[in-house]
């Protein structure tokens, strides 16, 4: 039951990280997502736009490696080449994931609701991870 909770999680936070994949990437330019992220003009929107992309990918990468992880993590039995790979990759992943919310809140206060929405799915995929 530990398994497919944090599979629920690990998979909750990759769509996540999917979706700001997309606002970073692919929707950057759009005043609704930039101001989103605290930028104040579209001047500011195009100066940072090559950061954004780039940014936007390092999400879409840490995205496919949960999921891969957890594709393998369920494909072999316990203790299989599949299982010990697909464990440690989806908590590479997701500690990647958590990671990057703590970088964010050192960057300063009014960064904490983004950490937050950023980095709670992958810790509670991680430690259930940890467990399962």
């Amino acid at each position: 039951m530990v398994a497919i909770i944090a599979t629920v999680f690990g998979a909750l936070a990759a769509l996540l990280h999917v979706y700001i994949f997309l606002m970073e990437s692919v929707r950057w330019s759009q005043p609704r997502v930039w101001k989103r992220f605290g930028v104040a003009n579209q001047a500011a929107a195009e100066t940072t736009k090559p950061m954004a992309y780039n940014q936007g990918f390092y999400n879409l990468f840490l995205a496919v490696g949960a999921v891969i992880g957890i594709v393998l993590f369920w494909s072999g039995g316990p203790e299989t080449v599949a299982d010990v790979a697909g464990r440690t990759l989806v908590l590479f992943s997701l500690g990647s994931m958590v990671a990057a919310a703590l970088v964010l809140v050192t960057t300063g206060a009014r960064y904490i609701r983004a950490a937050l929405i950023q980095g709670t799915l992958p810790l509670i995929g991680f430690v259930l991870f940890v467990f399962a």
